[in-house]
């Protein structure tokens, strides 16, 4: 599956901003901070963003929760 591959719905953020598909959710974890990069929640998104790019599936949708919850762990969710 590639990287332009769109999730079913946007994850919108706070600043207005919509991650439409897997390389813009991959583009906004680049763009944090180094020690935000490495918790937890963000770890286990960029987990779910490869699962998804290497295999679809399900793990599209996974992948847009495993964003939404590393979103609102780290104060910037909708």
């Amino acid at each position: 599956m590639p990287w332009s591959t769109p999730f079913d719905e946007p994850i919108a953020l706070r600043s207005g901003r919509k991650l439409a598909t897997l390389q813009h959710a991959a583009d906004y974890i680049m763009q944090l901070p180094e020690n935000a990069q490495q918790s937890d929640c963000w770890q286990v998104a960029v987990e779910n963003l490869i699962n998804a790019a290497e295999t679809g599936g399900g793990w599209l949708m996974f992948a847009r929760i495993a964003m939404m919850r590393a979103l609102k762990a780290d104060g910037n969710g909708r």
